[in-house]
């Protein structure tokens, strides 16, 4: 699938699940469920659980089971296309890679998986574009310069959907929707330590904040 004509009026994609995409990554695998259900208590409707976090996949078929597409649920720092299979199959509804991989993009689509792809400059971001992403992950956001470097992306590529990802804190998000995105992926700066001791009023404090800002 490519993409070579500007999306325009309502039809421009917005993410499923709502303005914000929490990435789980890391921990010891022990906290995992209850993360996802304080995120989505709070509002959080949208879940990248990384593979490099212990008990991904257990997760991932936790929350499909618990609340079904009533949260988007996907798969995060996929890096083969071979991943694709069992996410699907456990029922991930998006898939994300820090990079862009023609490969993982097609098995996506044979999956019916939203496709998220690295990019970082504007090339790149075009390129993946084109190559079918639902929306285009810019990474990593803050590092590359935050909203000030996204409104100046978007200005003649005003065509893409992205989602700024990298280093984006709880009270910058809004700023990065308001320079274009059409949605934000936030990690530890929300998540804090969550996956690692448990601390989950300090993530509901986060989450409910992050909510707050993007309803306003």
């Amino acid at each position: 699938m490519t993409t070579t004509a500007p999306a325009t009026g309502p039809a421009r994609h917005r993410h499923e699940a709502g303005p914000a995409i929490a990435v789980l990554r890391g921990g010891t695998g022990d906290h995992v469920e209850d993360v996802i259900r304080t995120l989505v208590e709070s509002g959080v409707l949208a879940i990248e659980l990384t593979t490099n976090t212990p008990r991904w996949r257990e997760g991932l078929a936790w929350a499909v089971d618990r609340y079904g597409r009533s949260v988007s649920i996907g798969v995060g720092t996929v890096l083969d296309p071979r991943q694709l299979d069992e996410a699907a199959a456990l029922g991930a509804t998006f898939a994300v890679s820090p990079h862009t991989d023609v490969a993982i993009g097609a098995r996506a689509h044979e999956r019916g998986l939203g496709w998220y792809p690295g990019a970082a400059t504007p090339t790149e971001i075009v390129t993946a574009w084109r190559h079918g992403a639902r929306a285009v992950k810019v990474f990593p956001a803050a590092q590359l310069g935050g909203p000030a470097f996204l409104a100046q992306v978007l200005a003649p590529l005003d065509f893409v959907d992205v989602v700024p990802t990298g280093g984006i804190g709880v009270d910058d998000a809004a700023a990065y929707l308001a320079a274009g995105a059409v949605a934000v992926g936030l990690g530890s700066p929300l998540v804090g330590t969550a996956l690692v001791d448990g601390d989950l009023a300090s993530l509901r404090v986060r989450a409910e904040r992050l909510v707050g800002s993007l309803a306003r």
